[in-house]
């Protein structure tokens, strides 16, 4: 994979000068005790570090960066650790999606600006994983993905318990089945090591989406956090990025249509979030590739489910690794993959699962002997999302993936709480909850507010599952028969936004259809008389998001970061 072996560092733009820049760049640098020697052309890399006590599931960085620059060392490169804009998805208001395409500029702008050959992304959080690969596809230097892992199973009174359980425990409080007292009981033995959320939810289908795409080394994607692996896989990193560097891999070299192909096909074989499909799109904008919305059915529409894992499934991203890991899972996929692509190591994605094995059928199921025949996603589209909705089948209830019913319609989420679990609200478990104005400009960032909560009335009849439709997100880590990312949202004025209560909205996930019986001219009447309520924003960040976030069929980006650019920023003098 060498390209040129004399290809000057970009860094010796900084470190390599003579004169008085010269002695800026270096000098300052040497107040943290760095012999002359290490400035003379060694590969300079940097560690884009997420670590954040405000992000519980990178709260480990520090230690694995260590481990990172121990590898970098030890191949004859120079490492420096930076920080960048953290977002902890169980904590951050409204949203860390929110933030995301700020942290992704925050990246950028980093990398650019400072004299790095290569870097190391340390990720893990739901959405630190997008928006650091995002910042990097913008700048298209040498670049490899550390995640965090997952954190070990949680245990609680004989049972293996991990975050899909949540919304069944919460279920459980409204209804006064579990005590307040209990639940905090269960927090402890839930969340008792490092690591992100031990079910396929959004951070781990993250994990899985850079080691389906190529960015990281084999078994990146289930190496719990608290093991031991997990440090050796990060300094073999470090070792590995200083070689990128050497041979010129770039970020456009991977992320190839070929390996964005494979991601999508990998995650409905998962059965990962729907989260998926808003970022892989937002990273293909950032590097230039044209995936569209549609491509998602395409690729997935008859890839089962072979992965028993929560939500989809019963077992834990834990067991995944003791199973073989996601290359075991690329290996029972090896027919439909396309396994020529280029990966990080320099060696293709056929090469890289040729010895994985699956250790447990119960965990890795095959094509041919699936978990669940329904595939892990599916796009939608119709008359009420003219550009196309989300839908993961594999999560879903069978009985409801065909179905019709009345609209039962909340206005945005204050309308929502309000009336859920009120006696007055006309609802029965043939209807269809329809949440509006959560998308990402309508609730800035597109909250995953989706898998709506039943209301209180029917959970006491025993009903489990309705179809619940909305222009936001659900959790990686939630399941049932859940519709999400509407297009165009209703902030926009498309048909989602005028769907009144009473109207019949029919689900065809099959035929891959979502529909409203209601004529053009009715829906055309209704949006001329629509009252717009445009969100309230008066400055900051918040402010150019609301003014430049595309809609979600496009990956919810900022419409001036779409494309990598090429510029660099030259700081002739200070």
């Amino acid at each position: 994979m060498e390209k040129d072996d004399k290809k000057k560092l970009r860094s010796s733009n900084w470190f390599g000068r003579t004169g008085k820049d010269g002695f800026i760049y270096r000098a300052w640098m040497k107040n943290q005790g760095i012999p002359d020697y290490e400035f003379n052309n060694k590969p300079v890399i940097g560690i884009c570090n997420t670590w954040s006590e405000l992000t519980p599931c990178n709260g480990h960085f520090r230690e694995l960066a260590e481990s990172v620059k121990k590898g970098i060392w030890e191949a004859g490169g120079f490492p420096v650790e930076f920080p960048v804009m953290s977002l902890g998805e169980t904590i951050m208001k409204p949203t860390a999606m929110l933030y995301r395409n700020l942290a992704s500029m925050d990246v950028e702008e980093s990398i650019r600006a400072n004299p790095l050959d290569g870097v190391v992304l340390l990720c893990g959080c739901d959405k630190t994983t997008p928006s650091l690969v995002m910042g990097a596809c913008s700048v298209d230097i040498p670049t490899i993905v550390v995640s965090g892992g997952p954190m070990l199973t949680g245990k609680y009174r004989g049972k293996n318990i991990g975050t899909s359980d949540i919304w069944r425990y919460h279920d459980d409080v409204r209804e006064g089945k579990l005590e307040n007292a209990e639940l905090r009981n269960i927090e402890a033995a839930m969340c008792r090591s490092d690591g992100h959320c031990a079910v396929m939810g959004t951070a781990s289908s993250m994990a899985c989406m850079v080691e389906a795409l190529g960015l990281s080394l084999p078994e990146n994607a289930a190496i719990p956090a608290a093991d031991a692996r997990r440090k050796v896989l990060a300094q073999l990193s470090g070792i590995r990025i200083v070689e990128m560097v050497k041979e010129d891999l770039k970020l456009s070299d991977i992320l190839t249509i070929k390996a964005f192909e494979n991601a999508i096909k990998v995650n409905a074989a998962i059965g990962g979030s729907t989260n998926f499909v808003i970022h892989l799109l937002a990273i293909a904008g950032r590097i230039g590739v044209p995936l569209k919305l549609e491509d998602f059915n395409r690729l997935s529409a008859n890839i089962p489910l072979i992965a028993n894992l929560q939500p989809s499934g019963k077992h834990f991203m834990e067991d995944l690794f003791y199973a073989g890991g996601l290359p075991a899972v690329l290996k029972e996929l090896k027919d439909i993959l396309n396994n020529d692509v280029i990966t990080v190591n320099g060696k293709t994605v056929g090469e890289n699962y040729q010895k994985a094995q699956n250790y447990d059928n119960d965990v890795i199921g095959s094509v041919g002997r699936p978990f669940n025949d329904a595939t892990g996603l599916a796009i939608l589209s119709g008359n009420l999302a003219e550009n196309g909705a989300v839908i993961k089948p594999s999560a879903a209830s069978a009985h409801l993936m065909k179905h019709t019913g009345k609209a039962v319609v909340f206005e945005n989420i204050e309308d929502y709480k309000a009336r859920i679990d009120t006696d007055a609200l006309e609802v029965d478990e043939s209807c269809i909850l329809v949440l509006k104005n959560v998308g990402p400009r309508g609730y800035p960032g597109m909250p995953e507010v989706g898998n709506m909560g039943l209301p209180k009335k029917l959970l006491e009849k025993e009903v489990k599952d309705m179809v619940r439709i909305s222009d936001g997100r659900m959790s990686g880590t939630g399941f049932g028969t859940v519709v999400l990312h509407v297009s165009p949202e209703a902030a926009m004025g498309g048909n989602f936004s005028v769907i009144e209560n009473g109207d019949m909205i029919s689900l065809d996930v099959q035929n891959r259809s979502l529909t409203v019986a209601i004529s053009d001219e009715e829906l055309e009447k209704r949006k001329k008389n629509r009252k717009v309520i445009p969100p309230i924003v008066d400055r900051g960040y918040v402010n150019l998001y609301v003014n430049h976030v595309q809609q979600a069929h496009l990956g919810a980006d900022m419409d001036f970061l779409r494309g990598k650019s090429g510029s660099e920023v030259t700081r002739d003098s200070h």
